[in-house]
């Protein structure tokens, strides 16, 4: 194991919840001893707020008396529960799926994902900044990985093309995501989906930032697009919850539960968790525009942003990167948020490429205009700013 340099070695953070939109970060080794104000969230991947909602912790709290903490088991031996079918069948239903199968976290529903449609004798051609969870499962699974240039379907199609020339019958299957969690960019997935179609290449697509913000209703980008092998996504971003799941349809739902032990050996998702992701389903399904709303209103932080002199955060989503490029300044950035208030996160390589270091600014839905103005006040004139 390679131990990063000093300069880039991380340390754990702990942040309790003041009020639900406020957060304090300090070291875990100083939680009980350091005290401070409240930090304004733009950290988190709760982008709706759903984590402290009532309903959503009601359910738990319900599920909790009703099942206990955990389910004590794998799915195919003592772990199921009601609610675990309540919720794979009311997801399938909203993701226009054939069937849903749940994850106790989203590393380890890529890994299963991965490892279903790949195998030793296949081609995987990856987008160059998908998840390493992603990567892990490909690793596993032995096949022969390529790279394709980010969210580049015209370099994509030449290696597609270059693979079926050498090898007409070869296993391909291509990996993308719908919401780059540190680009905050997507692809166009009806493009890319009809692309796979065209090489006979089988698509899997992690929607876990974009489900509940992108997409109509906040059903992603994957909604009604024919041609995807697996949708996998996450309850720990705007569902509040945790957790994860794979969907898909009816054959490879079939081949999961015989032959996938990420699901199979494994103890099922706390049945408090997969309540609280339901009831969040449910708000979503009778709130179909907050992730339009939430779009709307990174639009308009892009916008205010850009005329500070930043280069305009890419992507359509709440996900904003407010790119600096060498680490040391970015970390100089963090900290001058966090001492007016603002909580942000340095992103750093390897977790990015070099020489990309860049704040990652996380909108949540009724984010006010004082943490717009907090934020342009501390960040200062962008360097694009004459």
């Amino acid at each position: 194991m390679t131990v990063p340099p000093a300069r880039r070695r991380r340390l754990r953070t702990w942040a309790p919840s003041l009020d639900g939109a406020n957060l304090h970060p300090v070291l875990a080794s100083e939680a009980e001893t350091v005290a401070g104000p409240a930090l304004v969230d733009l950290a988190s991947n709760d982008y709706l707020g759903l984590s402290r909602h009532p309903a959503v912790i009601a359910a738990a709290e319900d599920e909790l008396r009703r099942s206990g903490v955990g389910a004590g088991g794998s799915r195919l031996v003592t772990g199921s529960r009601p609610v675990h079918d309540r919720l794979e069948t009311a997801l399938a239903r909203w993701l226009q799926r054939d069937r849903v199968f749940l994850f106790p976290s989203g590393f380890q529903a890529n890994l299963a994902a991965v490892l279903a449609l790949a195998n030793r004798h296949t081609t995987v051609l990856a987008d160059r900044l998908i998840h390493h969870s992603l990567l892990v499962g490909v690793q596993a699974s032995g096949a022969q990985l390529k790279r394709f240039a980010h969210n580049d379907l015209d370099a994509l199609r030449q290696t597609l093309e270059a693979c079926r020339s050498q090898r007409p019958d070869a296993a391909l299957v291509v990996i993308s995501e719908s919401l780059f969690s540190m680009e905050g960019t997507s692809p166009d997935v009806p493009a890319l989906a009809a692309l796979c179609k065209t090489y006979s290449a089988r698509l899997l697509l992690d929607e876990a930032h974009a489900l509940g913000v992108l997409g109509l209703g906040g059903r992603g980008l994957g909604l009604g697009v024919e041609g995807i092998a697996l949708i996998s996504g996450t309850f720990g971003k705007a569902f509040g919850s945790g957790g994860a799941f794979l969907a898909c349809d009816r054959e490879q739902a079939d081949a999961l539960l015989q032959t996938s032990g990420a699901f199979r050996y494994t103890t099922a998702l706390a049945p408090p968790l997969a309540a609280a992701a339901l009831a969040a389903l449910d708000l979503l399904t009778t709130h179909p525009c907050w992730g339009s709303d939430l779009v709307k209103q990174s639009h308009l932080w892009r916008d205010r942003l850009a005329a500070q002199g930043w280069a305009r955060p890419a992507g359509l989503g709440p996900i904003l990167p407010l790119l600096v490029g060498e680490d040391q300044p970015a970390l100089e950035y963090q900290q001058r948020l966090e001492a007016a208030g603002v909580l942000t996160v340095a992103i750093r390589p390897p977790t990015v490429p070099e020489k990309t270091a860049r704040l990652r600014l996380v909108l949540h839905r009724g984010q006010s205009d004082q943490a717009l103005h907090a934020l342009e006040t501390s960040l200062g004139p962008g360097p694009l700013r004459s």
